[in-house]
């Protein structure tokens, strides 16, 4: 469905730059934030027209995006919860495991060089 203004369309990521990747719940990222609109549209590589029209679309629409956008936070932190869950046993298997030989030698020289400076 595309919105009455056309630089900004619904897809499947949801409200988006047209002919882009980019949603409209990052530039809220950086609307949030504080950034001036000059930086964000370089930040993401927008032409002016692009900005212009998606912190419009932001303003004339603020409750919804704004609604959308606080749903987007949450299910991201939501995915970042269950691979950290699930990754959680694996990363400290893999901490646990003994230094590889070529590593040991670096581990050796920042030890020395972390004694040699606490000496100091």
């Amino acid at each position: 469905m595309t919105t009455t203004n056309s630089s900004v369309v619904r897809t499947s990521r949801g409200l988006s730059i047209a002919g882009t990747r980019i949603t409209l719940y990052s530039i809220m990222d950086y609307v949030h934030a504080d950034w001036p609109p000059k930086l964000i549209r370089d930040r993401l590589n927008l032409t002016d027209q692009q900005i212009t029209d998606a912190l419009d679309y932001i303003a004339t629409h603020r409750t919804e995006v704004e609604t959308e956008y606080q749903q987007v936070l949450r299910d991201a932190e939501e995915i970042r919860q269950y691979w950290e869950e699930r990754n959680r046993e694996r990363l400290a298997a893999i901490a646990a495991l003994p230094p590889k030989p070529e590593q040991a030698a670096i581990r050796a020289k920042l030890a020395a060089a972390k004694a040699k400076l606490s000496q100091q």
